[in-house]
Formats: C-alpha cells, sequence, structure tokens
C-alpha cells in the first residue's frame, strides 16, 4: 500500500506543474486578461483535436510530419554517426576536415533552405535535406567527443594483448564510445522537430507544420495551437522512441553497474 501510494504521490508531483500550466492558461482566456483571438483556451484546443481525429487529418498530418522527420534525421544518423567514429579515431583526418565542418556548422540550416529548393526543388527532398542538415552537427560532434573520451586504459589493455586497430575500433572504440553517441543522436531528434516546422510551413500540403501556418492564415486558432501541441507530442513520442533504441543497445552498460 505505502508503494502504491509513493507512486501515486511521484505521479502528481510530476505532472503538478503541467496541470498548473493549463489552468492558469485556461484562466487567462476565461477572466478576459488574454483575448481568445490570440489565445484559445486548452477546452477549445481539445475540441479542435478531436475534430481532427473525427475528419482523420491528424493522421494524414502526422505520417506526413513522421516520414519527413524520420528520413532526414535517419540519414543524420548514418552520416554523422560513421564520419563522428572516423574524426575521433583517425586525428590526421580530423585535423584536415574540421576546418571546414567547423564552417558549415556556424550556417544555420533554415538559412540553407532558398539553396535546397533551388538544387532540390520544392518537393519532400529539399523538405528531408534541411532536417539532415539540423540534426547532423549534434550527432556528428557527440560522436567525436565520445570517442575522443575513451578511457585510454581500455586501448592500452586491448593493445597489450595484441589486439588489431580494427579490433579495437570495433570492439573498444565503438561500444565505449556509444553513449555520447546516443546523447547526440536524441540532440539531433529534437533538432529534427524544430526543422520540421519550417520545412513544412514552405511548399508543403500536408504535415502538422503546414497545418499550424494554414490555421494561423484562416483564423481558426484553436486549431493552430492544438497543431502546436500535437508536434510538441511528436517530439515526445520521438524522443521516447529514441530513448527505447538506447536502452535496448545499452544493456551491457547496465549489467556493468549491477
Amino acid at each position: 500500500m505505502r508503494k502504491l501510494s509513493k507512486i501515486i504521490y511521484q505521479s502528481w508531483y510530476r505532472s503538478a506543474a503541467i496541470i498548473f500550466f493549463l489552468i492558469l492558461w485556461e484562466l487567462l482566456q476565461r477572466l478576459g486578461i488574454v483575448s481568445s483571438a490570440f489565445l484559445s483556451p486548452p477546452s477549445e484546443v481539445i475540441i479542435a483535436i478531436k475534430e481532427l481525429i473525427a475528419s482523420g487529418e491528424l493522421w494524414i498530418h502526422t505520417a506526413s510530419s513522421l516520414q519527413r522527420s524520420l528520413s532526414g534525421l535517419l540519414i543524420a544518423i548514418i552520416t554523422g554517426v560513421i564520419l563522428g567514429l572516423f574524426l575521433g579515431w583517425f586525428k590526421k583526418f580530423e585535423a584536415f576536415i574540421d576546418p571546414l565542418l567547423q564552417l558549415f556548422r556556424q550556417i544555420s540550416a533554415f538559412a540553407l533552405f532558398p539553396v535546397f529548393i533551388l538544387f532540390l526543388g520544392i518537393g519532400e527532398v529539399s523538405k528531408s535535406a534541411i532536417i539532415f542538415w539540423a540534426s547532423f552537427f549534434p550527432i556528428l560532434l557527440n560522436t567525436v567527443s565520445g570517442v575522443k573520451n575513451v578511457d585510454k586504459l581500455l586501448i592500452d589493455s586491448a593493445r597489450s594483448m595484441g589486439a588489431s586497430q580494427s579490433f579495437i575500433f570495433r570492439k573498444v572504440i565503438i561500444p565505449a564510445a556509444a553513449p555520447g553517441i546516443f546523447t547526440g543522436i536524441r540532440l539531433g531528434g529534437a533538432y529534427c522537430i524544430t526543422a520540421l516546422v519550417a520545412a513544412e510551413m514552405i511548399g508543403a500540403a500536408s504535415g502538422l507544420g503546414f497545418y499550424i501556418l494554414n490555421s494561423q492564415e484562416i483564423f481558426q486558432i484553436p486549431h493552430m495551437y492544438a497543431g502546436i501541441i500535437l508536434l510538441a507530442f511528436l517530439g515526445l513520442g520521438l524522443n521516447y522512441l529514441l530513448a527505447i533504441i538506447e536502452t535496448r543497445f545499452m544493456k551491457w552498460k547496465k549489467g556493468l553497474s549491477q
């Protein structure tokens, strides 16, 4: 019974800030402090979400956003992890290419969007490209950092036992750098959702970012806030999925800590 009470208390404590925020949000409009033309109360936003579900639009927009975000993020993960492993392991290669990467890193994905449109058109490829660019550098930099922070004692121990460079890279460096890599992937997932909104606000006919902008243009304010809330849940869901994948890959670390 005490354990159940503790779980209930922890659940309440963790959700108290959200509940307080929703109550305050509702009261701001109900008490006339903020006009409903600018801020729809949560009760109206929930109704708008129900209408989205009933009409089937929710699944159309969510599926479009998921397809774009996952395609860009997946390419960023593959290229960012592979390049990051090589940059962290081969110091001469890093010294050669790092200045160029640092230059590219300073260029915002949003600033490059007109370039992507010029080269790739206004279709899905340019949208995936901006998501890739926004997600790539957090993954790359955390992978490089993860490789560089591998305990040298592990590497020296493997070498003393006659392990080859390729064996050390595969069996020592990659597993030891995994926590840093997954941190970068989760950061990349967060940047991916941010870039998704900008990508869908230009030349898209579906997606949550498109829905938010379209609702604002036709002055359906509750639907606009519904899109914002759903986009936040999409980001949370993606982060949760990445956390599950990380847990599955990092089971060995849990075993070491026990």
